[in-house]
């Protein structure tokens, strides 16, 4: 069994910009709980009085749901003041950071190994008298094996009669490569097989995930993890790729539940207002989205090309993209997710209708076949629009507030109104929102709201703007595409309009 560790709510905090709130690291504590985690380092003692408090109302909840022992808390060498801090914030378990190399002993702390570790034992001492349990980071420690390993192998000989927990490797400065991880891994555990070690990854040449495969490989049974790949720098190994490499790779078993994942990781992506790139394995917004035409054919002939990470194992579905490398077999499936049904010759005009504009750089979504389909075969495959908007006026003036006067059409009846806004969509839509209140509709909840214009875009060039709403509980999104702005958010916004209509 290997033991997951993360540390989102502490080295992730690290991350440029990142600050978590109280109640935001509670909820990601909890999302950590309900992923399978089975230990989280909440926090670095003695950073501000609203950590503290923090940490203090995530411990109190964790007492409650039995789950206090998996929390734990950077602590320092510095008497007792750590120890207090943790004391008092309701947790007991303390990640001392000690130095794992003999050039930051000597040249950070200006002492002598021996002093160093007197300092140490001291302290671990006066905390297990305290009730308090006892980690060790050694900082540096890939440095420390590379240059001075003699010092780590004196650390480590001078500590291991203390009850120690835990003895956390870490590749502070992100040097390693999975060959010597798998060298340095080796002799720790081959040197100290009776230690449980952790190792803690950084990812600056981009081989966090691959040095984690070897060390697991050299037999550590306790891996670091941050969600979305959170940390200082590059930031850490990425809990969900971990996740899949030790399933997937090397046939390890852990506590984590696969199909948590991506919604946990959406959460830290709220919070912390660092987005995941697309392509980001496992929880990017594309990894599960085949483009061509072929794969989509072979996806249909028994997964031909399907591998191991099937998206339902994360809470996801596969998703088949729109465009000039569709084929027939793309489409279809995204038909057969809508209900719709055509026959051949009409699969071949919307597959050439579909290239056509990929040719163009619009991008074509799932949300836009239907209107693709009736366009082309001159009919409503999803019946006539009910809604349309007859006419619309918007007004912007220095100094004065944007304004918009309305008329749409809604089952052939119309209504108009006016209204002002922070913005002319907004003033838009405020319009909207009277009509619907006056006809006692209920109005969707707009979530999101993005605007995109193809690389190397123009003045003049199309500008496709996402909404995302929210209707009776469904999460749904709807696109625009036009020469303006405003013109490409009120086409998204009569889409969503007939969307909840039908």
């Amino acid at each position: 069994m290997i033991e997951i560790i993360d540390t989102t709510l502490r080295e992730g905090e690290q991350t440029t910009g990142v600050s978590f709130a109280a109640h935001e690291k509670l909820s990601i504590a909890q999302a950590l709980f309900e992923l399978g985690v089975n230990r989280i380092e909440i926090a670095s003692a003695r950073v501000s009085d609203g950590e503290f408090e923090a940490v203090k109302h995530i411990a109190s909840i964790a007492k409650r749901t039995k789950h206090i022992d998996k929390l734990e808390v950077l602590g320092f060498v510095d008497g007792e003041t750590s120890l207090n801090w943790i004391e008092s914030a309701g947790c007991h378990v303390d990640n001392l950071l000690c130095k794992g190399s003999y050039k930051h002993v000597t040249e950070q702390l200006r002492k002598t190994p021996e002093q160093h570790i007197a300092d140490i034992r001291e302290l671990i001492n006066k905390a297990t008298q305290r009730g308090i349990d006892i980690n060790i980071y050694l900082e540096d420690w890939s440095n420390g094996m590379k240059n001075s390993p003699e010092y780590v192998f004196q650390m480590i000989d001078s500590l291991c009669d203390l009850p120690i927990k835990h003895y956390m490797l870490p590749d502070t400065l992100g040097i390693l490569n999975p060959e010597n991880t798998f060298d340095y891994c080796k002799q720790m555990v081959t040197k100290y097989p009776d230690l449980k070690f952790d190792f803690h990854a950084h990812n600056d040449y981009d081989l966090a995930v691959a040095n984690v495969f070897s060390a697991i490989r050299a037999g550590i049974r306790g891996i670091h993890t941050t969600l979305n790949g959170l940390g200082e720098r590059a930031g850490n190994a990425p809990l969900s790729s971990v996740m899949a490499i030790l399933k997937d790779q090397m046939n390890e078993e852990t506590t984590l539940h696969e199909s948590k994942i991506n919604s946990a990781s959406r959460l830290v992506e709220t919070f912390s207002g660092i987005h995941i790139p697309p392509n980001k394995p496992i929880i990017g917004e594309f990894v599960f989205t085949q483009c061509s035409g072929v794969h989509a054919d072979g996806d249909s002939k028994d997964h031909l090309y399907c591998n191991d990470l099937l998206p339902e194992r994360f809470g996801r579905v596969r998703e088949y993209a729109l465009g000039k490398t569709s084929g027939k077999a793309n489409i279809r499936k995204n038909l057969e997710a809508l209900g719709i049904d055509i026959d051949e010759s009409s699969m071949r005009k919307v597959t050439e209708r579909i290239v056509e504009l990929g040719d163009k750089k619009e991008m074509v979504t799932t949300e836009d076949l239907p209107y693709i389909v009736s366009d082309v075969l001159h009919h409503d495959t999803i019946s006539d629009q009910r809604i349309r908007v007859l006419n619309y006026s918007l007004s912007l003036a220095q100094g004065l507030k944007p304004m918009a006067t309305l008329k749409i059409e809604i089952n052939g009846e119309a209504y108009e109104q006016s209204a002002s806004g922070d913005g002319q969509y907004d003033a838009f839509v405020r319009a909207l929102r009277k009509i619907y209140s006056d006809l006692g509709r209920p109005f969707p909840m707009l979530t999101n709201y993005t605007v995109s214009i193809p690389p190397g875009g123009r003045t003049d060039a199309f500008v496709q703007t996402i909404i995302s709403w929210n209707y009776a509980g469904v999460d749904f999104k709807t696109r625009g595409l036009d020469a303006d702005q405003i013109e490409a958010a009120i086409k998204a916004t009569v889409k969503m309009l007939n969307k909840i209509e039908q």
